[in-house]
Parts: C-alpha cells; structure tokens; sequence
C-alpha cells in the first residue's frame, strides 16, 4: 500500500508540474516585460527540475511513467489563456492567471503533504514543490 502511495503523490506532483510548465510556454510569447519574462523562465525551469525528480525516483516505485498534463488538459489549458488574454493580455493579467494556476498548486500540494504519509524521498519532493510555489507568488504579486 506504501508503494501505491508514493506513485500517487508523485503523478500529482508531476502532472501539477507539467501543467505549469504548459502554461508558461503557452504565456511566454505574449509577455513583454523583461523581468517577467525572466521569472517566468525561472518558474519554467523549477518545474522542470521537479519533474526531473519524479522520474529519476519514480522507478523505484513503478515501472511505468510518471503522469503528466494529458493531450486534453493541454488543450483546454491553452485554450483557456487565448481566451482570458484575447483582450487583455498586459503582464498584470498574465501574473494573475500564472498566480491562480500556482495557487491551485500549492493547494494541491499540500493537501499531498498533510494527507499522504510517504517516504522522506518523496515528502522532500512534495516540500520543494510547495516551497517554491509559495516563493513564486510573492515574485508574481509585483506584476500584477
């Protein structure tokens, strides 16, 4: 039963990671600013690592893949932006929906944390996940 445990939360983690970096790559084009830009990147790449992590761990509890963002959720995921951005897309409005996606992760995040008991490898994971989610929103809160 452990084992099923520390595959669940990895896939949420890393279909939450995978999901945030879906999203950025679908706003970066349209932001302008500089150092938006740049924490976006940064943003980009800590989900990046995260997800790294999952599949470097995730063999040890599975012999299948990770979970990610599937075809669908990638689509409405785009979708949703074109559409909330069509006539607004400043930074302000673009940090606003990047803020609203990493709330629902660190919401999801810790929901991992206090309702999950895994192993230290994973609990590590699911902590920096959160970690630089919440680091993230007060980066965010400037643009909006």
């Amino acid at each position: 039963m452990k084992k099923e445990n520390e595959v669940n939360v990895l896939d949420e983690l890393n279909k939450g990671a995978t999901m945030g970096m879906d999203a950025i790559h679908f706003v970066l084009d349209k932001v302008e600013d500089e150092d938006f830009k740049k924490l976006l990147n940064e943003q980009y790449n800590d989900y990046e690592n995260i997800s790294n992590r999952i599949c470097e761990l995730y063999p040890e509890y599975s012999e299948k893949k990770p979970h990610e963002t599937n075809a669908m959720n990638k689509m409405m995921t785009w979708y949703g932006i074109e559409m909330k951005t069509m006539l607004d897309d400043s930074s302000s409005k673009i940090a606003e929906l990047i803020l609203q996606g990493t709330n629902m992760g660190i919401i999801e995040g810790r929901k991992l944390l206090n309702h999950k008991n895994t192993e230290e490898e994973v609990e590590l994971i699911a902590k920096d996940y959160v970690k630089f989610q919440e680091d993230a929103v007060e980066k965010l809160k400037k643009f909006l």
